[in-house]
């Protein structure tokens, strides 16, 4: 029996993960769960699944989810989300609050020696170098939910790390791989939310539809896999049947494919090194025609070089590249910039930033307040 506690429930990767919880109710129990703010829907799942601890976003929220279940600590705020994923009971935290908050949770889990589920890539993009070294003293596992790095992980299972030499992580281009550049300033909120193929939360959709998504993915492997940013190869593939692929240095190259269904990458981590039966089909080859793949055309998406960019010159940059980008896309989907400004206000941020090579957490942290604040003045016509 593995006890969990799952940061971010609510969301699209926490509702699979509860199904999965559904399906094997002999290997799984549910220690702790967390959301921001969907009150309701947490609710549902306290009274189902009986956990522990519970922890929402501010007092304000506690006190709604308080009105609707019993027998459970319910806790709030930074602290909450902390005490949450490091309960003495559980033995694997399941990672995926959405952005930047997801940071301090993730290490307080790794502090206390919990095996890390890792969907949250923001942990890894802003604090990669700190939080890998925590996992390491700790002896933590650090097992990737997002299907690509999972993808990669199994990929390289049974080879040695030493003889990788290339990283090729795909991508489904998102909904305006076509799209002229031109109609960009024209595109919705509802446009950008259709993905063609995934079912996902709506931020890390706005990230797939700008290439931000695989940018932070780039720097998310980085950390993970210690593969340097020039060895990782973004590759179009608008299928979403190979989800990445790793190339050794005698060329060959071994890929990971199946349907685009977060299920299997999370039931692997869950499980890992074994595999469970979660009744997911296999691709039907005879009806895909091709299986294609292209270059990213960083002209017509500027938020993955701005990604890359930040990779390469590390320090606080990844952490207020990605601070930028979180209230760029809340500033699209509230319709106060239009998409084409994603990638503007991105830019103006890192450009107006004063980098720290060697930052300590309070450096990030102190980075990532700073962006969000100069990205909302700027998005509010403050400056």
């Amino acid at each position: 029996m593995k006890n969990l506690a799952i940061l971010g429930s609510t969301g699209s990767i926490g509702r699979n993960t509860l199904k999965i919880v559904q399906m094997f109710p002999q290997a799984f129990r549910v220690k702790a769960l967390t959301a921001a703010t969907s009150i309701d829907l947490l609710a549902e799942q306290v009274n189902r699944f009986k956990p522990e601890v519970v922890a929402v976003i501010d007092e304000i929220h506690a006190d709604q989810l308080q009105k609707k279940v019993k027998g459970v600590e319910i806790l709030f705020g930074t602290k909450g989300f902390e005490t949450a994923a490091s309960l003495s009971s559980v033995d694997m935290v399941v990672a995926a609050m959405v952005g930047a908050a997801g940071l301090s949770p993730t290490l307080a889990a790794i502090s206390a020696g919990k095996d890390i589920a890792l969907a949250n890539k923001e942990t890894l993009v802003m604090a990669g170098e700190i939080v890998m070294e925590e996992a390491a003293a700790h002896r933590v596992k650090i097992l990737p939910v997002d299907s690509e790095h999972s993808a990669i992980f199994q990929s390289m299972a049974g080879s040695r790390r030493q003889d990788v030499e290339k990283i090729f992580l795909t991508a489904s281009g998102g909904p305006f791989l076509k799209t002229k550049k031109s109609d960009f300033s024209k595109i919705t909120p509802g446009d950008a939310l259709r993905h063609p193929n995934w079912q996902m939360g709506r931020k890390i959709t706005i990230d797939s539809a700008t290439l931000m998504n695989k940018g932070l993915e780039v720097i998310e492997a980085a950390a993970l896999f210690e593969v340097p940013v020039d060895r990782i190869e973004v590759v179009i593939h608008p299928q979403s049947i190979v989800h990445s692929m790793v190339g050794f240095k005698d060329g060959s190259v071994m890929a990971q494919m199946g349907i685009p269904d977060m299920k299997g990458a999370i039931a692997y981590a869950l499980s890992f090194p074994e595999r469970m039966p979660i009744e997911q089909p296999f691709p039907d080859f005879t009806q895909i025609a091709s299986l294609t793949f292209e270059k990213p055309d960083l002209d017509r998406f500027p938020c993955l070089e701005l990604a890359l960019s930040a990779c390469r010159t590390g320090g606080t940059l990844p952490a207020v590249m990605n601070a930028a980008n979180e209230i760029a896309v809340q500033g699209f989907l509230d319709l106060k910039i239009s998409f084409d400004k994603i990638p503007q206000l991105i830019d103006k941020i890192m450009q107006n930033h004063t980098n720290i090579e060697h930052p300590g957490l309070e450096n990030i942290l102190a980075a990532d307040a700073w962006a969000r604040e100069e990205a909302e003045r700027i998005i509010n016509g403050k400056r």
